[in-house]
């Protein structure tokens, strides 16, 4: 355990969320990666590989909505699919967001990257339809990060494949989408529509980079005895994959892991950000990722002999862990002990528990309602887990339960992309049960040998649904005084 976690000061915290980026991205989670990450994999040696983490959906907008809300999405209006980029705000009104508890503990705020959690968006004449002919551009927004906590935001709407295609700084268009851009098929895929003329999709990642790191200097400069939060969710690797430049052929994967080893740069230029400004020792940098890599498209395992999602069955969209176990590494000085590794099922809608348990404060009731604190893992003195159970969700609204070595699908197929409903088998029962421990690969279905096991989780399932939240605020696993012991040494 390391020793000396006194808080003389609020500890910076930066949250790196990639793109579809799967666990077999990552060099130093997967032996036989054919894509280099060396920054990621230099951040992990400098901190802890949670070698059990999860988005809480296999999809981009419901898992941003639980890392800004600490909330299962499906608790939302969205129950299945994602937003695009003219959709209406999806976090509600006055709900608490990672941003917001964070700027009311001093914190200043930022976040730079794709938001797609829908924005605010005003229309021409009192037009009913939201859309790229609709849309007043020159109007300011009503809604977006500026308004969920945010001091200070440069983002694109949506994926880097959804119109509309600008930057928008603090709720407002920075060049109106004045041209229409065509259909641009894979690798460079994107969806026609709406563009501003200066948006180029190849240097997007380079943009986004470019601003992160001008707010880390910014901030150094004029409010270095401030602590600060920067979001950075990557629009990378999603589509379109580029292999710009200096990054082409530095993968033996293809465009895609061309595309990857870029946005590894892009975390080291951030991480770089930190050291140059001195801030690494009171730093507290989580890297990961939105859900798995969304690998059959691409032909990653038949063409390049690389598995995205390592060896976790399915992909992006899928209730199997290939779409929601991801890279998660963090890194803190002094807290962290270098080089760690913790096996304990985590979740990406932990992040809101856990910095109200850096900021030593209570969640209010209606706040957080499925985030545990995940600090004491990360500090090293925590061996018993601290959650009951954890609920993935697919694409189509299908769920999935995980509690210790048992894992319920409540469907037959994948609930997504991989194996669709209609071409299960006739004779398959009717949910899959897997033992993730003798069988990560989800290879074995023990349903009908272990109908106890199955009716448990279920039961647990079911009470999460009807119920408002899957976490008794006092069960975080934070310590009421985890903050405040003597340093030693």
């Amino acid at each position: 355990m390391m020793k000396g976690v006194c808080m003389m000061r609020k500890p910076n915290i930066i949250y790196l969320l990639a793109d579809d980026w799967g666990y077999g991205d990552v060099s130093c989670l997967n032996p036989d990666s054919k894509i280099p990450t060396p920054h990621t994999d230099q951040l992990a040696s400098e901190g802890m590989i949670f070698a059990d983490a999860h988005s809480n959906s296999a999809v981009c907008t419901p898992t941003r909505y639980g890392v800004m809300t600490g909330r299962y999405c499906w608790r939302s209006r969205l129950k299945r699919g994602v937003l695009n980029g003219y959709s209406e705000p999806l976090i509600e009104d006055g709900r608490m967001t990672v941003p917001s508890l964070l700027r009311d503990e001093g914190y200043t705020t930022a976040c730079v990257g794709k938001w797609h959690l829908g924005l605010g968006w005003q229309v021409r004449d009192g037009a009913e339809r939201v859309n790229g002919e609709t849309v007043d551009f020159s109007a300011p927004l009503t809604d977006g990060p500026h308004t969920v906590g945010f001091d200070y935001s440069f983002i694109i709407p949506a994926s880097l494949d959804m119109a509309p295609y600008c930057y928008i700084e603090d709720g407002v268009v920075v060049e109106q989408p004045v041209e229409e851009t065509a259909d641009s098929p894979r690798p460079e895929f994107w969806r026609g529509g709406a563009c501003a003329p200066g948006f180029m999709h190849d240097t997007c990642l380079l943009e986004l980079t470019i601003r992160a790191e001008g707010f880390i200097n910014q901030h150094a400069k004029e409010n270095g005895d401030k602590p600060f939060f920067l979001y950075f969710p990557a629009p990378s690797p999603h589509t379109p994959h580029f292999a710009r430049g200096r990054f082409a052929g530095r993968s033996q994967a293809g465009e895609y892991g061309d595309y990857v080893t870029e946005h590894d740069w892009s975390v080291g230029r951030i991480l770089s950000a930190v050291k140059r400004n001195g801030l690494g020792d009171d730093t507290l940098i989580i890297v990961t990722s939105d859900n798995g890599c969304h690998e059959e498209p691409i032909g990653l395992k038949e063409k390049y002999d690389h598995l995205g999602n390592y060896i976790y069955r399915g992909q992006k969209s899928d209730a199997w862990d290939g779409g929601h176990r991801i890279p998660f590494i963090a890194s803190w000085p002094g807290v962290i002990e270098p080089g760690s590794r913790c096996d304990k099922t985590v979740c990406l809608t932990d992040l809101l528990a856990t910095v109200a348990g850096i900021c030593d404060v209570e969640l209010p009731g209606d706040a957080g309602e499925d985030s545990y604190d995940i600090l004491p893992y990360m500090r090293g003195d925590q061996e018993d887990t601290i959650r009951e159970a954890t609920v993935h969700h697919s694409i189509s609204g299908e769920f999935a339960i995980r509690k210790d070595q048992w894992k319920l699908v409540t469907c037959r197929g994948s609930g997504g992309w991989s194996l669709r409903e209609a071409d299960v088998p006739e004779d398959a029962p009717p949910m899959q049960l897997y033992d993730m421990v003798s069988d990560p690969e989800e290879q074995y279905n023990l349903f009908l040998e272990k109908s106890e096991v199955a009716e448990e989780l279920l039961g647990i399932l079911d009470r999460y649904r009807e119920g408002d939240r899957s976490v008794e605020r006092g069960t975080t696993g934070r310590s009421p005084d985890q903050f405040t012991e003597k340093c030693e040494g």
